[in-house]
């Protein structure tokens, strides 16, 4: 059986990226946003420009990059909770569940697939990102920043794939995904420090898991955070072990 939920979670994984491979559309709408944004901040903010909290010897776009790297992930984290949905509609879901298989292998399957293509969306903004302008000033840190790459893929992917099989209507995920997502950028710090927010937003954004996986990129890509390298790692682990067992569990509920 272990053997058998080996090779589940292979093909899930290859059929998530094979298919991402395949949908052009979908690689270019996901890297339009933030291509945008590094472009307007590399060409529409001068060197002068700060905000308060911003570490010294930081521009902005050294300072945002980060940011808008982590927010590239959550988009395509928790987007990719779609395919849940889209399973479901066209009568593969159903396959799925009646296999001879465990759920749970089902599930791992997806999040690694949907981490893959999250990783190589990620990977592309920091290309863009170096060819404009952006700055690595801890290079000994690439590794770290991979891995919080990789925690902030694991836990939205499996929050996505968690929604996605509670909510049967894909109308109602997009909306609900619209809600989510905005309010967890705006609150992650990838734009602001958090330092210069009012006390209760910052107590608020304390709340955002994406605000340690952010911090955690800023601490590789340009070695400053505003918290203990440990803690973020603590808490975005958490979160993903909490994600993977909600996912599953709201998985095995699904009747396709």
């Amino acid at each position: 059986m272990a053997s058998r939920d080996l090779q589940t979670i292979y093909v899930m994984w290859l059929r998530d990226v094979k298919g991402f491979f395949r949908s052009r559309i979908r690689l270019i709408t996901t890297l339009i946003v933030p291509f945008s944004l590094l472009c307007f901040i590399s060409f529409g903010f001068n060197a002068g420009f700060r905000l308060p909290g911003m570490p010294e010897n930081i521009n902005y776009l050294d300072f945002a990059a980060p940011g808008i790297l982590g927010m590239t992930m959550l988009f395509g984290s928790i987007f990719a909770g779609m395919s849940v949905l889209w399973d479901r509609e066209f009568g593969f879901l159903k396959e799925m569940i009646v296999a001879p298989v465990h759920r749970w292998a089902i599930v791992i399957g997806r999040i690694v697939g949907g981490v893959t293509t999250v990783f190589i969306q990620g990977l592309l903004i920091l290309l863009i990102a170096l060819l404009i302008g952006f700055k690595v000033l801890n290079p000994y840190g690439i590794a770290i920043t991979f891995l919080f790459m990789f925690l902030i893929g694991v836990g939205f992917v499996g929050f996505g794939v968690a929604l996605a099989s509670i909510i049967e209507d894909t109308q109602a995920f997009s909306l609900l995904m619209q809600i989510i997502i905005s309010p967890t950028i705006f609150l992650s710090g990838a734009f602001f420090p958090l330092s210069s927010l009012s006390w209760w937003i910052r107590l608020i954004s304390m709340a955002n898991p994406l605000v340690y996986g952010v911090d955690g990129l800023r601490y590789g890509l340009i070695n400053s955070s505003q918290f203990p390298i440990y803690l973020n790692l603590s808490v975005l682990i958490a979160f993903d072990i909490l994600m993977i067992v909600l996912s599953s569990w709201f998985f095995s509920k699904n009747k396709g």
